[in-house]
């Protein structure tokens, strides 16, 4: 098995180690395999969509999510490290409004399976970093829309202390919405 599979404070979101083979040259593994995930997750999922981003220390995108079309993501980060969050805002769910965080970065390789239904946001802890993320639907700009990645109701503990001072926002995330219990 390319994975081992672990589950996070909330039912659906599992965080994945894959089988990493290193010796005196680098290192070799395999990011994905469509077979092997899922299997060892037990889930039916196809990714249509590779995003890419690169951002400096501090930035903090998200909480992004869309409506009608929502997006199952598989997060991984090839360069830095980041705090990466997923919050269940599933209408019905026991667990809405309830949130998970987990470290990623390029040593460990871990990758967070995060199902459509909730929103997802990072905040960048090393000097830069990229994050790829498949997606399980198109990114569609009408159905997008984000929660304030500070609401209070969500509660969601950033490691700001080690950002040191205010996380950098795009415009569009600074002026999120708050979350409203469906």
């Amino acid at each position: 098995m390319p994975y081992s599979v672990k589950k996070t404070a909330l039912d659906s979101v599992l965080l994945l180690q894959p089988k990493v083979f290193s010796d005196p040259r680098g290192f070799f593994f395999e990011s994905f395999n469509q077979r092997e995930f899922n299997q060892v997750t037990g889930l039916d999922v196809v990714f249509v969509q590779d995003n890419h981003s690169k951002s400096v220390h501090g930035v903090l995108r998200g909480l992004h999510f869309q409506k009608q079309y929502p997006q199952g993501k598989l997060v991984r980060v090839p360069q830095g490290r980041i705090f990466d969050v997923a919050v269940d805002i599933r209408p019905g769910s026991a667990q809405c409004g309830q949130w998970t965080g987990h470290v990623l970065d390029s040593e460990q390789n871990q990758q967070l399976w995060i199902p459509g239904g909730y929103a997802h946001g990072f905040i960048v802890l090393s000097q830069t970093a990229e994050v790829i993320y498949k997606t399980t639907d198109y990114w569609v700009a009408s159905d997008e829309d984000s929660i304030i990645w500070n609401d209070r109701d969500l509660g969601i503990d950033w490691p700001l202390k080690d950002i040191q001072g205010e996380p950098l926002l795009s415009g569009k995330d600074a002026a999120a919405r708050l979350f409203i219990q469906p």
